[in-house]
């Protein structure tokens, strides 16, 4: 079975490599997303202090453990015919992933931006000020040096996307050479007894997973080294 499945990875299988492209284009789209709405969310909660400041925190922070079902279910009924959104017949496309992807890697982006910003030293936004720095730059200032938090976090949401099955299969309808990924596909194949191609995209998710924890580790260990410096 692991012979096969071998056999599938390094003979460059076709449908194999169409699943392994769609899965990454999905989560690669949904991660930008997520990333351009969470990190200014984040930064701007960690350096600004406004009405509700907590309330907000604490609703990143409850997002974080969104259940991905729920927000498959959500997506669907806005997109669904009967929804506000069914007009724009994204149901059961790639489009329709990327936004359910989207929502549940976006609290995470944003929440772990804002610790990385909350955690930089005081000292460092008290010096740029007494240099002369405008609010703005002072602001630049802070995120400059908690980038290797921010960059933390959008991997840590990359992780989580990739990974995801649940929304994905609810909104996308798991269509063969469509809107069929890696984790769908794993899922699917396994019902049918087809071990092969799901052991195959098994051992790929977890290389993936595991160079994503990697990669992490690296940022995470610089960053541990730069705040000693």
């Amino acid at each position: 079975m692991f012979e096969k499945a071998f056999a599938l990875i390094f003979n460059t299988d076709h449908e194999l490599f169409a699943i392994i492209l769609l899965s990454l284009q999905v989560s690669l789209c949904a991660l930008c997303l997520a990333s351009i709405a969470g990190v200014p969310v984040g930064a701007l909660t960690g350096l600004k202090k406004f009405r509700f400041r907590g309330g907000v925190v604490s609703l990143l922070n409850t997002f974080m453990g969104l259940p991905p079902v729920v927000v498959g279910l959500c997506v669907y009924l806005t997109l669904s015919r009967s929804g506000p959104l069914g007009f724009m017949s994204l149901l059961y496309t790639p489009s329709a992933m990327v936004i359910a992807q989207t929502i549940l890697a976006f609290p995470i982006v944003a929440s772990l931006t804002h610790s990385a910003v909350v955690g930089v030293d005081p000292v460092i936004k008290q010096a740029a000020k007494t240099l002369g720095a405008s609010p703005l730059q002072e602001s630049l200032t802070v995120v400059k040096e908690a980038r290797y938090g921010i960059t933390a976090a959008v991997i840590a949401a990359l992780g989580r996307v990739m990974a995801e099955v649940g929304a994905i299969l609810i909104v996308g309808g798991n269509i063969a050479g469509y809107t069929r990924v890696m984790t769908t596909t794993i899922a699917l194949e396994t019902d049918k007894g087809n071990f092969e191609l799901a052991l195959a995209l098994g051992i790929i998710l977890l290389a993936i997973s595991l160079l994503i924890n990697v990669v992490l580790h690296m940022v995470q260990r610089k960053g541990h080294f730069q705040d000693k410096k």
